[in-house]
């Protein structure tokens, strides 16, 4: 199975900008879809944004789009998630997730992924 590692979280002031880093081992990345979900303190995981196998197709939730582009290059076995004009309301545990299903509308749904990483915190200060 694979392994997922994040990194890049951090504090930033609001306006700002992070890209967080998501690095697979065990098993190649390209196989698999690949999405940012995020969980902010005392509330439940929040779909941000998928991208496809091959990179091709990709989805954001409403929050984040035209802020955010996830991104991947499979030679490095690693998804980006580049994150622009940051809100307060975008503090949260960011979470890399994986899964073998192919694209469709389910990549917006977190629980068809299988694989998780163990987190990276983004904060935005106001």
């Amino acid at each position: 199975q694979v392994q997922l590692v994040e990194s890049g979280g951090g504090l930033v002031q609001a306006g700002g900008s992070l890209r967080l880093s998501c690095a697979a081992s065990g098993r190649p990345l390209g196989v698999y879809t690949v999405a940012w979900v995020r969980q902010a303190p005392g509330k439940e995981r929040e779909f941000a944004a998928a991208i496809s196998d091959g990179g091709s197709n990709t989805a954001y939730a409403d929050s984040v789009k035209g802020r955010f582009t996830i991104s991947r290059d499979n030679a490095k076995n690693t998804v980006y998630l580049q994150m622009n004009s940051l809100k307060p309301e975008d503090t949260a545990v960011y979470y890399c997730a994986a899964s073998p299903r192919s694209w469709g509308v389910s990549a917006m749904v977190t629980g068809q992924y299988d694989y998780w990483g163990q987190g990276t915190q983004v904060t935005v200060s106001s």
